[in-house]
């Protein structure tokens, strides 16, 4: 499952150099999350009315190229893996042709305490045990 994202580099995005402050491209990668989970018809916000949270346990980002203010970029977010718990996604932001980075982010399903829980069966598509 993959869903694709345009983004165009913020002026406040950026360090002093002009370039895109490596702390967004985490907020990037939320942004795709949300989305991919809107493009298969699910709300963030109504899964947490209903008491189904997912926090990060494990990111990490390879950087491969700077992007700068104004920049289009586009973003593809990937399910790679999903259990009873955990969904595994990866990520590839670009400019045309140029990989700006890579990325690889764990989410777990929690409840309102912070207590794991079942991803709901509904959201289980992908599951792989």
């Amino acid at each position: 499952m993959e869903h694709a994202i345009s983004i165009r580099v913020r002026y406040p995005e950026c360090d002093p150099m002009g370039y895109l402050h490596h702390s967004h491209y985490l907020q990037y990668f939320e942004m795709g999350r949300i989305e991919l989970l809107r493009a298969i018809g699910h709300s963030y916000a109504d899964l947490e009315k209903a008491g189904v949270f997912f926090v990060v346990v494990k990111a990490e980002i390879r950087y491969r190229a700077a992007a700068k203010f104004d920049d289009e970029l586009v973003l593809r977010t990937r399910i790679a893996k999903q259990t009873a718990v955990k969904i595994e996604h990866t990520y590839e932001l670009k400019r045309g042709q140029t990989v700006l980075a890579e990325g690889h982010t764990t989410i777990a399903c929690v409840d309102r305490g912070g207590q794991l829980q079942a991803i709901p069966e509904f959201l289980a598509g992908n599951d792989e045990g």
